[in-house]
């Protein structure tokens, strides 16, 4: 969109690409079947991970989060700030020794349990989300807002509908004085 304006734009830390490796290599090294193909891993998958890190992309922009990574399978995905309902950070054992997160995306609306998005290695993770969060909050108005404005609507509701409901009420007196007339 012409009117989106770029708030953040994420970059990756590099050593995420030491952890698929681990991950990976683990991964394999607990298989019997997996096991032979360890030193194989290391070599293809240095290759395969920097490519794959390459690929990443995230950006904020005034109305949206949007993603895409991929090497073979190429995926992106817009996601609407007012859609976000979660952003978690991920920390594993192997994470923590590297000093990485994973920043997990959920959506209102999602059709699977789970995170819609999930990326590992965001560096500064944690301002990344919190400015995520401000800026979906600009967007859908914050609970602060929404409870001060909700009470002049809520008033203004009720009396719509206790008028509609006095005019219910008279119409069913007047049917039933009719149907004591007929009977």
């Amino acid at each position: 969109m012409a009117d989106e304006k770029i708030l953040w734009e994420a970059e990756f830390n590099p050593s995420v690409k030491t952890y698929w490796l681990l991950s990976g290599g683990l991964g394999l090294a607990l298989s019997v079947i997996g096991l032979p193909l360890v030193p194989i891993w290391f070599l293809v998958g240095s290759l395969v991970t920097g490519r794959y890190l390459a690929s990443h992309r995230c950006t904020l922009t005034n109305r949206n989060l949007k993603f895409a990574k991929g090497i073979f399978v190429r995926q992106e995905k817009t996601v609407p700030l007012d859609r976000i309902t979660d952003l978690g950070l991920v920390q594993g054992p192997i994470m923590r020794a590297l000093d990485l997160e994973a920043l997990r995306v959920e959506t209102a609306g999602q059709s699977s349990q789970g995170a819609l998005v999930q990326l590992t290695g965001i560096k500064d993770g944690r301002n990344f989300r919190d400015a995520v969060l401000r800026q979906r909050d600009r967007v859908v108005g914050s609970d602060e807002e929404r409870s001060t404005t909700s009470p002049t609507t809520t008033t203004s509701n009720a009396s719509q509908d206790a008028a509609i409901l006095i005019e219910i009420r008279d119409a069913l007196l007047r049917m039933e004085k009719r149907l004591e007339e007929r009977g």
